[in-house]
């Protein structure tokens, strides 16, 4: 256990003198499991996912049709508002930058915000910018298998830091949202569940915008 230690507080010094450590973050080798509720059921016979509001033409897939979507790996740090980090966690799953790269989702000129709507009426909000940036995933897998229920299976929000990236906007990992089932565009911002009680709304790791 002491080597585990000791190993893990040198792998947090270098993170921090590579600048991969938000201020007031420590470093896990674990995966830490946080939300709020039960874990959901699922159905893939009855699962869908939608996508609507300021769009050209809204969508509902199916769990087989959402699977044929195009698919993005990705490794990234991630970091909880809890004071957690953890680094170069490999994700699998589809990018809405991608899609509408595709023009397989066309937003409005009047779109500016996405709400991530997940099981038991669970949201979270963010920019459209941020959404549409490489690190924000729809993530079906973590580190090569499908996502576990604890882990938000079949389908979560992930946004995290990539390496060597100083141009992206990074959240705090609770504005990806568990269990997710449907993004509504937006053209005006809206309180997701974490912000209505008290959570900022920015939530930039390196500021530390914890609290509003």
């Amino acid at each position: 256990m002491s080597d585990r230690f000791f190993r893990r507080k040198e792998d947090e010094l270098k993170a921090r003198s590579q600048k991969r450590l938000p201020p007031g973050q420590a470093l896990t080798n674990k995966f830490p499991v946080l939300h709020y509720g039960p874990v959901p059921a699922f159905n893939p016979a009855t699962w869908d996912f939608r996508i609507w509001g300021e769009v050209e033409s809204p969508l509902r897939l199916s769990w087989e049709e959402f699977n044929q979507l195009p698919r993005t790996r990705l490794v990234m740090d991630i970091h909880c508002v809890t004071r957690w980090s953890k680094l170069d966690t490999a994700w699998e799953g589809v990018s809405l930058r991608d899609l509408v790269e595709r023009g397989i989702l066309k937003p409005l000129p009047t779109a500016r915000f996405v709400f991530q709507h997940a099981e038991y009426g669970f949201t979270a909000n963010l920019p459209l910018e941020v959404c549409l940036q490489e690190n924000f995933l729809l993530a079906t897998h973590y580190d090569g298998q499908p996502l576990s229920p604890e882990h938000g299976y079949p389908l979560r929000g992930i946004i995290g830091a990539i390496p060597r990236r100083d141009d992206l906007n990074v959240p705090y990992f609770w504005k990806g949202a568990k269990w997710l089932r449907g993004l509504e565009f937006m053209s005006q911002d809206r309180l997701g569940f974490w912000e209505q009680s008290g959570y900022h709304n920015d939530a930039d790791v390196w500021k530390e915008q914890r609290y509003a």
